[in-house]
């Protein structure tokens, strides 16, 4: 599977539409370090076209081709309704 997603992460994703997006987001250090860290958002990607589709119990996922088979799941963390996607099992990364 080209990624795993969580129960939670699944029924709180179908809630919002049933749409996500994992990709790599750079971080920047204080010092001009960086870092690329894998996030995950709950909307379709601004260009479907650069990301590999994966349709997956009643979602349908844009993943980043550089975190295909990384063994990746996306989980949800929050409460009261005001949760937020999250990605685990991926060390940051600097392209």
């Amino acid at each position: 599977m080209a990624i795993e997603v969580s129960d939670s992460a699944r029924e709180w994703l179908k809630r919002k539409g049933g749409v996500a997006t994992v990709r790599l987001s750079p971080r920047h250090g204080c010092c001009g370090g960086g870092a690329d860290i894998a996030v995950a958002e709950a909307r379709a990607p601004d260009d479907p076209a650069c990301y590999t589709r994966v349709e997956f119990e009643g979602l349908s996922l844009y993943i980043d081709p550089t975190l295909v088979g990384q063994g990746l799941r996306v989980n949800v963390a929050g409460f009261l309704g005001m949760g937020h996607l999250f990605v685990e099992g991926v060390s940051p990364t600097r392209s």
